[in-house]
């Protein structure tokens, strides 16, 4: 049976069609890039690593009450997706600064935020994902006002739950991004993956400023380690979630 064509080739996935008009299939790839695709190789195992704790975390996350294109995973490296319509726009939220934050304002490296901060980024490689305001936002009409609103909302209640998720895994959530797509019901849920590809995580077991990076900062700055740092998330991820689950079936 030859295999179907495909939709969509990102950085990171590859989107094909199922049987079922409403699920895509989604293959993870051990694909890296960095600085808009400037930076290019590959993490052995990647895209095994990514496709399992993205799939626990939207686990983890419907279990908070948080609607997610997650089905299951047929093999390690494939995910079953609800069919969405991607909005083009990145939801960024910080907790510490890092990263072009850091560049952008001036302020240091690790200072904790006083609250989250919620950022939205074009998704458009072509332009280099630039940092929108609302106004822009809405006057490119890549998002209503309530959609904006719901991205926020919804973003800040991802991060609470990630948050108390990675500090059981002995873990800081320092920055991530999310991406939502639209369903045929019209509404909206969370997509794309959450993962060290998509994540700033820090080891809250190490204080040296290298070795506590655990996510694509390893790949990004050649810190080195990349795999390593991607299975000790992913083994924590699973440690965690398995205990989350031992503990509901035991209140069952």
């Amino acid at each position: 049976m030859s295999q179907p064509q495909k939709l969509y080739e990102g950085k990171a996935k590859i989107l094909y069609p199922t049987e079922d008009p409403e699920i895509l299939l989604t293959i993870y790839k051990d694909d890296a890039t960095a600085f808009n695709a400037q930076k290019r190789g590959q993490i052995v195992g990647k895209g095994e690593m990514n496709c399992a704790i993205a799939a626990h975390l939207f686990e983890f996350l419907e279990s908070e009450g948080i609607c997610t294109h997650f089905i299951d995973c047929p093999t390690p490296n494939q995910m079953r997706v609800k069919r969405v319509t991607i909005l083009p726009v990145e939801v960024v939220v910080r907790n510490i600064a890092a990263g072009s934050l850091c560049q952008q304002t001036g302020l240091p490296l690790g200072k904790v935020l006083p609250k989250p901060l919620v950022e939205f980024y074009y998704k458009k490689d072509e332009l280099g994902d630039p940092l929108l305001t609302r106004d822009r936002l809405l006057l490119l009409e890549l998002a209503t006002p309530d959609q904006l609103n719901q991205l926020e909302q919804l973003a800040l209640q991802v991060n609470q739950s990630l948050i108390a998720f990675f500090q059981r895994c002995g873990i800081t959530l320092v920055d991530f991004k999310l991406e939502f797509g639209i369903d045929t019901n019209q509404q909206l849920l969370l997509a794309d993956e959450i993962s060290p590809d998509t994540c700033r995580l820090w080891n809250q077991g190490e204080t040296d400023p290298e070795q506590r990076v655990m996510d694509k900062d390893r790949f990004r700055r050649d810190l080195g380690q990349v795999e390593q740092a991607y299975q000790q998330v992913l083994d924590r991820v699973l440690a965690q979630e398995g205990s989350r689950q031992k503990a509901q079936s035991k209140r069952l």
